[in-house]
């Protein structure tokens, strides 16, 4: 797909063509300008041959088909992978934001396939628009974002803003602000500037270890942000904010799952206001190095911080038959 170039090829056409043309894309969800009937003809072929709606998509599917993968390829030959996961009323879309991911955590597998280049913000609205093609059928539409697929977001924050402020539009797929959670691995710039932000949107920061030493071993980018200054900037995020945020917190097993890192990540938020997040425990997904953490030590672990007065939950355990939960978007279907 390709509609960057829609208004420019419209420019000279009568004011309401570029509206005729966004409620066949986001409304009617055509996929080929056929079909866009409320158009002239030749403009119709104009459109098919300069900005085509087609999405090229593997798709796999998990048995239930409460999950779902698609590995997009772009106009440029690169893919990227998105997953749909249906949970009771919610359709939610893990959204992708990057061609593979720069910061390398030893953990994941996209930062382990290596970085391409940033996506451009129709790019990350063409992963919603799959999805919602593939609901229409249904009579199901996706009603939840979260921006935690391939890539770190606010490494590409200008067109993840941008595509989300055209996502809450009600020109597009009107997905409410509260709906859309950005999920960071603690890009202090990126928290700064989304306090900022008029849009309510959720934030998530992946956390995963207690100490510095212990997160410095899975996440390098943790050298240069380093625990206290990412706290500092969440604090100041919530002060500013009153918005409660989520501490994602992946649990493996023997390195950061005992009963003392426990009281040790229970220390190290106490300066936080307990009433303005919540820690979301993650069991792991192997990808490379670890095991994940028994559902023993991860209900141990979740009632140490219960008692100390921390709100925790723990992950449901979707996507990983289609290989799409936390940490394993990673290109395996172009392998």
């Amino acid at each position: 797909m390709n509609i960057t170039n829609l208004e420019t090829i419209l420019e000279k056409e009568p004011k309401f063509r570029i509206e005729q043309a966004k409620e066949a894309i986001y409304k009617q969800l055509i996929t080929d300008w056929s079909a866009a009937l409320n158009l002239p003809l030749e403009l119709r072929k104009k459109l098919d041959n300069e900005c085509p709606l087609g999405i090229k998509a593997q798709v796999l599917e998990s048995n239930d088909k409460k999950s779902v993968k698609a590995a997009i390829t772009l106009a440029d030959g690169l893919k990227i992978e998105t997953v749909l996961l249906r949970h009771g009323d919610r359709n939610t879309v893990c959204v992708s934001s990057q061609v593979g991911c720069p910061l390398g955590c030893f953990f994941c597998a996209t930062g382990q396939s290596g970085y391409k280049r940033n996506l451009g913000v129709t790019e990350i609205l063409e992963q919603v628009l799959f999805f919602n093609r593939y609901l229409k059928i249904q009579n199901e539409k996706v009603d939840n974002l979260v921006f935690m697929g391939m890539g770190e977001p606010f490494l590409n924050y200008n067109n993840v803003m941008n595509a989300i402020k055209l996502l809450n539009s009600a020109e597009t797929f009107n997905i409410g602000a509260r709906h859309i959670s950005i999920s960071t691995i603690g890009i202090i710039s990126g928290i700064q500037k989304l306090a900022n932000e008029k849009l309510q949107l959720n934030l998530a920061i992946s956390l995963h270890a207690p100490n510095d030493d212990l997160r410095e071993e899975i996440i390098p980018a943790n050298r240069t942000y380093g625990l206290n200054n990412l706290l500092d900037a969440v604090g100041d995020y919530l002060k500013k904010t009153k918005r409660q945020i989520m501490f994602e917190y992946i649990m493996f097993e023997r390195f950061n799952d005992s009963k003392e890192q426990a009281m040790e990540l229970v220390a190290l938020l106490k300066n936080l206001p307990k009433h303005l997040y919540i820690i979301n425990l993650i069991q792991y997904n192997p990808t490379k190095g670890f095991l994940p953490s028994s559902p023993l030590a991860i209900k141990t672990f979740q009632k140490i911080l219960t008692r100390n007065g921390i709100k925790t939950t723990i992950r449901l355990r979707l996507g990983r038959e289609v290989k799409g939960a936390c940490g394993q978007l990673a290109g395996d279907l172009e392998k």
